[in-house]
């Protein structure tokens, strides 16, 4: 075992990739316990939004001694400019277009409330690999994979839920004036879920982060005995244009409600971080603290009121860098090399492999996975390798773009729905960039190196026919659960939930 690692860790390099079968085993541990793990997610974070990664606009002290005690990762993406698709590739380690959650006839790109998609009961979840592995896992905050009772939490490996089905700006009153568009008119009043009930509705918004924190730390403290999977999804700063925080931080910030919400979000990091040495248990907790995709921009990309992305190019919900590129941190204190910095590329599709690993799990062959293994990148060197080369940018069903190595290609496209570079009345030319000598994308090399362009294509074309492209399903292609006959939940006069 490497001594980077402590050896009362029992860690399994997976050398999974695309096209490689996986289903998850039971593997021996050792006789101590294995380590916990915490993934703070927040939703819409831009990378250029914290201090840690360039911010002067917000004070996030918390995520500066994350950084200082542990190590920053500059070319993590998660693997879809939404949330729905990035979230369900976090949780099984795959492209959300094998899974069947990138896009569905009733929704497009996002589930809705009373969907009848969802993440398929068949997939496996993190937490539910590691269950058999004396795991305990929890869930607080947002979930976005289903709101009918097959898809819940409770249903895919997680014991604890407190937080709320989707997206905040997802209320009754936004159904409203939707009306029949993605049968908003039915839409409920924005539930607060504990478990399976609802216990609020509608949810206090400018509550949620202080309130999940507290759950957070209430779940942390129930279960420090035990190891435990705490995937903490920070329903802020969110999908409205003035996100929420609570009284002591409203108005606080330098940049409006955005950076209220962002200042919030780094006091809650810290009060997690600060309960976990209190309690003893943190030289045995891995932490990594990241975003779901990109912030959307405001109007004007340089007007900070709606998050910045910088130095990046592009909004978040599309594939540009900035809105794949997120900002993470991994801190492990006596396993993580401290104020250490990893520039390979890593997704958020490579967690589930790795964490699995951390914690004495293997991977043998029954369904297949796209995560690779980036434990070395976690508590190895500086100068190590990743095990990822090749990365795919889909917009929903669309392939748009490819990145091998330094070289990030954006395909030729006859048409599409979105694209970061061209508007919807004109094609797609094809466009080459070096993301790492060029990160805002502003240099077009595709007469300089045809031959990348040539690789990058070939590349392109695997990945259409293994997860699909518009008009295309891909011979690994899975199906998204579906439901069927939906229905709302609501607050009974007991306070327990039922149907309406």
């Amino acid at each position: 075992m490497d001594d980077t690692v402590p050896s009362r860790y029992a860690v399994f390099g997976l050398l999974v990739c695309i096209g490689a079968a996986c289903s998850i085993d039971v593997a021996s541990c050792e006789a101590e316990q294995p380590p916990n793990f915490i993934i703070i997610s927040c939703d819409n974070l831009g990378y250029g939004d914290i201090e840690p990664f360039g911010s002067v606009l917000h004070r996030t002290p918390n995520l500066l001694r994350m950084a200082r005690e542990g190590r920053k990762f500059s070319h993590f993406y998660s693997s879809s400019g939404v949330c729905t698709p990035s979230r369900a590739s976090l949780l099984t380690g795959c492209y959300a277009q094998r899974v069947g959650m990138h896009w569905n006839p009733r929704d497009g790109r996002v589930l809705r409330p009373l969907s009848p998609y969802g993440l398929h009961p068949e997939e496996t979840t993190l937490a539910e690999a590691l269950k058999p592995l004396g795991y305990r896992s929890g869930l607080v905050g947002k979930w976005h994979l289903g709101d009918q009772p097959p898809f819940l939490p409770t249903r895919q490996g997680f014991e604890f839920f407190y937080g709320i089905p989707y997206s905040d700006d997802m209320t009754d009153e936004i159904g409203r004036k939707l009306g029949n568009r993605f049968q908003g008119s039915s839409w409920p009043p924005l539930p607060l879920m504990q478990g399976e009930s609802v216990v609020a509705a509608p949810v206090q918004r400018d509550q949620l982060t202080k309130d999940c924190t507290h759950a957070a730390i209430r779940f942390i403290e129930t279960h420090r005995e035990t190891p435990f999977f705490l995937y903490f999804a920070q329903p802020m700063p969110g999908s409205t244009a003035r996100p929420f925080a609570s009284e002591f931080f409203k108005g606080r910030s330098a940049n409006g409600a955005w950076g209220d919400a962002i200042e919030e979000i780094d006091w809650s990091t810290g009060l997690l971080l600060d309960k976990l040495v209190e309690l003893g248990i943190d030289d045995r907790t891995l932490v990594i603290w990241t975003s779901d995709n990109g912030a959307p921009l405001a109007k004007n990309p340089m007007e900070l009121s709606r998050g910045s992305n910088l130095p990046f190019a592009g909004r978040g919900y599309t594939t540009a860098e900035g809105g794949f590129r997120i900002p993470t941190l991994m801190w492990w204190p006596g396993t993580i090399k401290k104020g250490t910095l990893c520039s390979e590329l890593a997704s958020t599709i490579d967690l589930f492999p790795t964490l699995l690993g951390f914690a004495g799990g293997k991977t043998t062959s029954l369904r297949t996975i796209d995560g690779l293994d980036i434990g070395r990148l976690m508590t190895g060197e500086e100068k190590d390798k990743s095990p990822r080369d090749l990365f795919y940018f889909y917009e929903g069903q669309q392939l748009q773009a490819v990145r091998r190595g330094p070289w990030k290609l954006f395909l030729p496209l006859e048409s599409f729905e979105r694209h970061p570079y061209f508007s919807k009345n004109e094609k797609a030319r094809t466009l080459l960039f070096n993301v790492r000598e060029d990160p805002s994308s502003r240099n077009d090399r595709t007469q300089e190196f045809p031959e990348v362009v040539a690789k990058l294509m070939a590349d392109a074309e695997v990945a259409r026919q293994e997860l699909g492209d518009l008009g295309h399903f891909g011979s690994q292609q899975r199906a998204a659960g579906y439901a069927g006959q939906v229905s709302a939940l609501r607050v009974s006069q007991e306070g327990n939930s039922e149907e309406r």
